[in-house]
């Protein structure tokens, strides 16, 4: 996987060595709710769906939604937030790849299914990829989606974390189109309030369909 341009995670140092993957870990053992992108993902599908988690970080949205019956895949190209996925939740398969290199074929080899009902990437994930590659990785999440399959995203629009990109809506809509996919909602927090500036939630399918 090393021909895949640097992400802007990785020109960020990880954001901060790690700092993300700690602080959500010392979240989940204070008690404290992490699970409102995986609450949401949830309710968009029927019991035992498939569902890949494109960016899957440290794997609590993946361990979340695995633990509410669907079967999950991770992939997440950072290996020190690999490693620390597959030791707190090893029954959860991360697969260690860019979202770039993320196709069917890739998935098939690793003895993941091909298609999914829904594919998650939320927590910035769109704002820390390689410059340039925002239609290439939609396009991939398309070509993953099962018929009906839909995506999940989820990104700051206003303060954004260290080294990522302010990606305009009209911008990430643009892109979006531009592959195949639409809108088919969007919100301005995991718990659907109305959209705002200062974060988007945004759920897509394939257009005309």
């Amino acid at each position: 996987m090393s021909d895949a341009p640097p992400t802007r995670w990785q020109l960020a140092g990880g954001a901060g060595g790690h700092a993300y993957g700690r602080a959500f870990a010392d979240l989940i053992a204070a008690g404290r709710d992490v699970d409102g992108e995986a609450r949401l993902a949830d309710a968009l599908l029927p019991r035992g769906a498939t569902v890949l988690d494109a960016g899957s970080g440290m794997g609590r949205v993946a361990a979340a939604l695995q633990a509410r019956g669907h079967r999950v895949v991770g992939v997440e190209a950072d290996a020190a937030l690999v490693a620390q996925s597959r030791e707190a939740w090893p029954a959860v398969p991360v697969v260690g790849a860019d979202l770039v290199q993320t196709t069917p074929e890739l998935l098939a080899g690793e003895g993941h299914p091909t298609a999914y009902d829904l594919v998650v990437a939320v927590g910035n994930v769109m704002v820390y990829l390689a410059e340039g590659t925002e239609r290439i990785v939609l396009g991939r999440m398309r070509d993953l989606l099962a018929p009906g399959g839909r995506v999940l995203v989820g990104f700051h629009l206003r303060e954004t974390p260290t080294r990522a990109r302010h990606y305009p809506p009209e911008e990430f809509v643009g892109d979006v189109e531009a592959v195949g996919l639409q809108v088919e909602l969007r919100a301005g927090s995991y718990e659907l309030h109305p959209p705002s500036d200062e974060y988007a939630v945004w759920l897509l399918g394939r257009a005309g369909t």
